[in-house]
């Protein structure tokens, strides 16, 4: 019970909003000082766990994979790409959406950074979809869950941090999301196209829009496209691993930032700055989360939940449900690394005993923490784009637009759960 209530403590103090590294290093510190069978010495092995993490060549894709979405979106390439595919839906009612929701999915699957695409596409695609008459809640929720495609999508840092946390294959796991990733897109795309088809006012034909040649679409659209599958072709087929790829993905976004005329040594500065500052901020989160697994599994925390699951309960859909809905309603309060660092770690042993397959399992969190990027009130894709949208959109708006995304998520969710070959078609 200890246990549980440092649990709680954390839990707490992190909807407070106190910064997460420190969260978990304080309470681990202090219920390990005031709780006598422990005591300092509890924290004697911890060097090597550290050694161990700046050491793990999967996490080692972490700093890459960020690098690459940096570079890339100073390149100019998400502007020639909504142009393309706004040229190409220019006749079509809602066509102005769809457009954005490709592009969202292939920045998603060329940079992987939500931040970096909900920003992009609020500064760009938003201000495009509001001259041309659309309904905001519509235009704003459409920009976020672009955006925010770029979580299940590969290659997706979350999956990257799962891979780790549950001891999964990284390539498995950017594996067995593609095709959840595309349904989603799909899912995305359908709901744009029947409600502009049954209510048109909220979804114009963008008139105003240039008309771009086949030859300009080519050149915005087969750079990416190429970079893309070569990044993740060469981890399904087993030719390099994940950071292999993620190395070459860095020199194949520089190649294109050249081929644009944007590659400049404040792009390289930028892009550099930004990586060692993100990558910082995910590493000692990781560090805190393990003096606090150190000292939770000391208390018995994990054998606990470990027994009430597999015991008291014994069933294993019961826990997929508890599990799913305590990781969405969490992330209505704490984004997903904390929910990576805190709740996965919790749920893999019970996972293991009940035999569920890890990867399965992992692209189920995956889509369940997309889902807490855009849950109002703290959904981080949601203040990225107010901030970019500034006075154009009502936080309110913001909030009625993205309901139906979420949705959309929720039954993405509910159809990986009832036909796990989703999962499983390309591995």
């Amino acid at each position: 019970m200890i246990a549980m209530f440092m649990f709680v403590v954390v839990l707490a103090l992190l909807m407070v909003g106190i910064p997460v590294a420190f969260v978990f290093g304080a309470v681990s510190i202090v219920f390990a000082f005031f709780i006598p069978e422990l005591g300092s010495d509890i924290f004697s092995t911890l060097p090597f766990r550290i050694y161990g993490i700046m050491s793990n060549t999967t996490l080692m894709a972490v700093p890459l994979f960020i690098a690459m979405g940096l570079i890339l979106e100073k390149s100019l390439m998400a502007e020639r790409l909504l142009v393309a595919m706004s040229s190409m839906f220019r006749g079509v009612r809602g066509g102005l959406a769809v457009s954005v929701v490709l592009v969202g999915a292939m920045l998603a699957a060329s940079t992987g950074i939500v931040s970096a695409s909900v920003v992009m596409m609020s500064v760009i695609a938003l201000p495009l979809m509001l001259r041309a008459g659309y309904d905001k809640g519509l235009a704003s929720g459409t920009v976020a869950a672009s955006g925010t495609l770029g979580q299940i999508i590969p290659p997706s840092i979350i999956l990257i941090i799962l891979g780790d946390v549950m001891s999964v294959s990284v390539g498995e796991l950017f594996m067995g999301a593609v095709l959840p990733g595309l349904v989603l897109v799909a899912l995305y795309v359908a709901y744009i196209l029947i409600r502009a088809y049954f209510n048109p006012e909220v979804a114009p034909v963008a008139k105003d829009i240039k008309e771009v040649g086949i030859k300009e679409i080519i050149v915005s659209i087969v750079p990416p496209m190429l970079l893309m599958m070569s990044v993740l072709g060469s981890i399904f087929l087993g030719i390099a691993s994940p950071t292999e790829s993620a190395a070459f993905g860095v020199i194949g976004a520089l190649l294109l930032a050249a081929m644009n005329g944007s590659l400049n040594f404040g792009m390289l500065k930028y892009a550099s700055l930004e990586s060692v500052k993100l990558t910082g901020m995910i590493f000692m989160i990781l560090i805190g989360a393990t003096a606090f697994s150190l000292v939770f599994n000391e208390l018995g925390g994990t054998d606990l939940i470990l027994e009430f699951f597999s015991q008291d309960i014994g069933d294993v859909w019961i826990f997929i449900a508890v599990a799913m809905i305590s990781i969405f309603i969490l992330g209505f309060f704490i984004d997903f690394i904390e929910i990576s660092f805190i709740i996965v770690p919790i749920l893999v042993p019970v996972m293991n005993a009940f035999g569920i397959d890890p990867v399965w399992f992992g692209v189920l969190i995956a889509l369940n923490l997309q889902a807490s990027f855009l849950t109002p009130p703290f959904g981080l894709s949601l203040f990225f784009l107010k901030g970019a949208a500034g006075d154009t959109i009502k936080t309110i708006e913001i909030y009625k637009g993205i309901i139906p995304f979420i949705l959309l998520q929720l039954a993405t969710l509910i159809l990986v759960l009832m036909f796990p070959n989703l999962v499983f078609a390309f591995i």
